[in-house]
């Protein structure tokens, strides 16, 4: 048992319309992406129907000292909407592709979201207070006729129930031909990048109208067209460093300081395939689906359908831990093929020391492997077998030979299911897992 394996559920969330009247479509319900700010007290979650919903840490209290980690929602605002571009006769989605935090400056906090084509900087903030006693308006917002103002009035602040609101401070958009896959804010927290399929655009937080290219894979001819970028990061600590990642299982790292378009990389990762295990499915597979740095920015860790792999960055031509998760699906890949899924693209995170890392798969399972003992645990989400505080249980899938009581059969698990989208909390052992349209958050066992 790894030590990061017990958890609590500390929340169980369905989002539902702003009006808390009646349920919304189960399709624009569901969870696109889940972030923590960089202290944890916050977490954002972003979904199909354009809106980004914010949950606040509970303080803890001396008479409830165990709901120091529970999160209850602090604001829910709709972030985009849905567009027409009538150039290309395409609907744009309204669904967030990504949120990103900004380090907080000051009282208010901030955050990138994007959908497939304009990335919003939003300001969220609190405001406990309104002023009354204007001279030319009265108490409901009508102008006074200024002939019968005989005298002047100091304007004062009330107190008022506390109101959050979100405003949209920067709108970036018109830079992208193709789908936004991936947002990343610079260590210099003045730029960041957007990454659509062909395209790394780099952009200043002050300007909206103008982005600079920084990489453009797109060939003259698009019939040449062999790979696709899948994601993007910058690097945590040095601003003119960032990877992207490929369709064809390839990891390119760029510094900006080499030149202004980085069509040559600094370092190429790739893991040579086994002639072997050469299949029908092999490039689709070995596609890249998320890409992450290490918080000590050492490493990177990369997610593609059936693996994890942690590369070093002084290592080129092999990662150096691979883990499987979810192995036992080799042999599925015709049906998964057939029915989508093995196209499905899973996110993966570092806990906060680098140690443990997670990532989701099917039949709302998601798996965690310790670097240092190498062990794994496969965890399942799920309004079933997760009650308030109840501890969860490993769970263990059979691939062949006789089940035992306690293990789920390959052919039983529920591919309607997935968990593609995880966080972990920036210091402590809290976990965010984002199940269709189901938000989980769990804790470590609090004795």
């Amino acid at each position: 048992m790894i030590p990061y394996c017990k958890y609590q559920q500390g929340i169980h969330t369905e989002i539902y319309h702003p009006n808390n009247i009646k349920p919304i479509s189960v399709f624009s319900d569901i969870i696109s992406t889940v972030e923590f700010n960089h202290t944890g007290e916050l977490l954002a979650t972003g979904d199909k129907g354009g809106r980004v919903v914010i949950f606040q840490r509970e303080q803890e209290s001396k008479n409830q000292p165990h709901r120091r980690g529970e999160y209850n929602v602090y604001s829910t605002f709709q972030s985009h909407e849905p567009e027409f571009d009538y150039l290309k006769s395409l609907e744009i989605e309204e669904k967030i592709n990504k949120i990103r935090w900004l380090p907080q400056q000051n009282a208010a906090y901030f955050l990138l979201s994007t959908n497939d084509k304009t990335v919003k900087l939003w300001k969220v903030s609190e405001r406990d207070k309104r002023p009354e006693g204007y001279n030319l308006k009265d108490e409901d917002g009508r102008l006074r006729d200024p002939s019968m103002i005989t005298m002047l009035r100091v304007p004062v602040l009330r107190p008022m129930d506390l109101m959050v609101e979100a405003t949209p401070r920067r709108v970036f958009a018109n830079a992208h031909t193709y789908h936004i896959n991936s947002i990343s804010v610079n260590s210099d927290y003045e730029t960041y990048m957007s990454a659509d399929d062909l395209r790394i655009n780099l952009w200043n937080f002050e300007i909206t109208n103008q982005s600079f290219n920084i990489v453009d894979i797109k060939p003259a001819n698009m019939e040449e067209l062999t790979e696709v970028i899948t994601a993007a990061e910058f690097h945590p600590h040095h601003c003119n460093t960032f990877v992207y990642s490929s369709s064809k299982g390839t990891i390119r790292l760029c510094d900006m300081r080499a030149s202004a378009l980085c069509d040559r990389h600094s370092k190429f990762f790739e893991e040579p395939e086994d002639p072997s295990n050469r299949s029908f499915f092999s490039e689709i597979i070995s596609s890249i689906s998320d890409v992450k740095f290490s918080h000590s920015g050492r490493y990177i860790m990369t997610r593609d359908y059936l693996t994890i792999k942690v590369w070093d960055l002084n290592m080129e031509n092999r990662p150096i831990e691979t883990y499987q998760v979810h192995d036992y699906l080799r042999s599925k890949l015709c049906s998964l093929y057939e029915n989508d899924c093995i196209f499905d693209k899973f996110e993966c995170v570092w806990n906060g020391s680098d140690s443990v890392i997670m990532t989701g798969s099917y039949n709302n399972f998601f798996r965690m492997f310790d670097r240092n003992t190498k062990r794994d645990v496969t965890l399942e989400a799920s309004r079933e077998n997760s009650k308030p505080r109840a501890i969860l249980k490993p769970r263990k899938v059979c691939v062949g030979g006789k089940r035992r009581k306690d293990e789920i059969s390959v052919d039983s698990l529920d591919f309607s299911k997935k968990i593609l989208h995880t966080a972990w909390h920036p210091s402590e052992n809290i976990i965010a897992v984002a199940a269709t349209n189901n938000l989980y958050i769990f804790q470590d066992k609090v004795n």
